[in-house]
């Protein structure tokens, strides 16, 4: 049955939970809001496209957010209860871990198939779309993005180009134009005016110019060239949204990390089975760590508490890069990480509840 203390327990670490969790991702979206002002300025994403942004990158820091929030909220919650007294009255009462970890199980189970969703699913995709979005950014930026009396790179080919004016039309005046070619070759253009223009090619785009000449070479030698046209137009090559390009194991999905032998998609399928097994072993370690005197004050424990966490998702990270190096084994992955920590909680609940000395009596008997 759902008791009292059950219910008491349980809205104290849910309300921790819920403040902790939003107060986290609110500092990380602010900061993110900055970078995505500035790239908007830049004109590497779309004006419109702000707010989904910060949804999708919203989604992605709650595959971290969400464990180390729980464990904050158990840690606070019941580092309130030691500090005002209650916890030892609980325990007068008989009740052990067992009552303190039921209330918390229906916290921890839905966040644990929660946080193992999104690390597995939606986060890969929330990465994906955002790539995608900033692709979709630069293949559509045109000459609208260049200002007048300022160098702009152009194209996926790097070039540059400087114009002293710009029409609200499109139309540059007075152009510069830099590039290399895939021959190693440098063209420097210079005309009275430009324009872009479309191609049967997707993928390519021609920036047309009127009036001017072209100096084209390899630095270094004598061998250039000179010539001067009425309408010049230049390709340049817009970046590819096709699904044949490479995607990074951070983006592929979860069934595409089965069985595979790379070991960089390897360390990225550990990574995603041990963010929602990280959010229960947490969880786990944070009743024990939480333990303090009477009066000592709730916050008595945070320190050693968020170091316990830092320490954990380290070696995480640290495992993750031996596992992408080839220096641990698959079968090892990061499961060491997660037996490591388990073993800490699992020993200081022991030692809190007088297993040590029970197994010494039995030892002299």
């Amino acid at each position: 049955m759902f008791r009292i203390l059950d219910r008491y327990i349980f809205r104290e670490v849910a309300q921790a939970w819920l403040a902790v969790t939003m107060v986290l991702l609110f500092i990380l979206l602010t900061n993110q809001f900055a970078r995505v002002l500035g790239d908007v300025a830049k004109d590497k994403l779309p004006k419109d496209a702000v707010f989904q942004i910060i949804g999708l990158t919203g989604l992605q820091y709650l595959t971290i957010l969400v464990p180390i929030g729980l464990f904050l909220s158990i840690m606070l919650a019941l580092g309130r209860l030691y500090a005002d007294s209650e916890m030892p009255a609980m325990m007068a009462c008989s009740v052990g871990p067992y009552g303190i970890y039921r209330p918390l199980t229906w916290l921890l189970v839905p966040l644990v198939v929660g946080v193992a969703w999104l690390a597995m699913d939606v986060a890969p995709h929330a990465l994906t779309a955002i790539e995608r979005i900033g692709v979709e950014a630069r293949r559509q930026a045109d000459l609208a993005s260049i200002e007048a009396g300022k160098f702009t790179s152009a194209g996926a080919d790097n070039a540059v180009v400087y114009a002293e004016d710009v029409s609200g039309n499109g139309t540059v005046e007075n152009v510069f134009l830099e590039r290399r070619t895939e021959e190693g070759e440098v063209e420097v253009v210079v005309a009275k005016r430009g324009e872009q223009r479309d191609s049967p090619d997707p993928n390519t785009r021609f920036f047309v110019l009127h009036d001017g000449r072209r100096y084209s070479g390899i630095p270094g030698t004598a061998r250039f060239t000179v010539m001067e046209f009425a309408e010049h137009g230049i390709p340049y090559r817009l970046p590819s949204v096709s699904s044949e390009r490479p995607v990074e194991p951070r983006a592929m999905a979860t069934t595409a990390l089965f069985g595979s032998r790379d070991p960089a998609e390897v360390a990225e399928l550990h990574w995603r089975l041990g963010v929602p097994l990280s959010t229960l072993i947490l969880a786990i370690l944070a009743v024990p760590l939480s333990r303090s005197q009477p009066r000592k004050g709730r916050y008595a424990r945070m320190a050693v508490g968020l170091l316990v966490f830092i320490i954990y998702f380290n070696l995480m990270s640290a495992g993750k890069a031996w596992l992408e190096q080839g220096t641990l084994p698959p079968a090892v992955g990061i499961w060491w990480v997660h037996a490591l920590m388990l073993a800490l909680a699992l020993g200081l609940l022991a030692v809190q509840n007088g297993m040590h000395r029970r197994l010494l009596k039995l030892g002299r008997t």
